[in-house]
């Protein structure tokens, strides 16, 4: 009796770490496009595994230190756009512009 106690407060803990990640991730994604320029200057976005590609209407309003604080692993320019090494969250990042949108 006292397992299935324990059992059901430890699922009851994991629950809770992941609803906290989540809305954690829901911050994250709002300072990536704060950080972008806001949505209004985001013009196309995709993704590929780990990497975020976006075009940008003015990318020098951009604050990549920023976007590296939050957690990207490289940042790489190439005229309008920025790929951004972000890791396995990029497909949720895309959605979640395009949904702004």
């Amino acid at each position: 009796m006292e397992y299935i106690i324990i059992i059901v407060i430890l699922v009851i803990i994991a629950l809770a770490i992941v609803k906290a990640n989540k809305k954690d991730i829901h911050i994250e994604m709002n300072k990536l496009v704060e950080y972008l320029g806001g949505k209004n200057n985001i013009m196309e976005c995709e993704y590929s595994f780990s990497r975020f590609k976006v075009t940008l209407k003015d990318i020098s309003i951009v604050d990549k230190d920023a976007i590296q604080r939050l957690g990207a692993k490289g940042i790489v320019e190439i005229d309008n756009q920025l790929k951004i090494i972000i890791g396995p969250g990029s497909k949720q990042i895309k959605k979640y512009i395009d949904e702004l949108k």
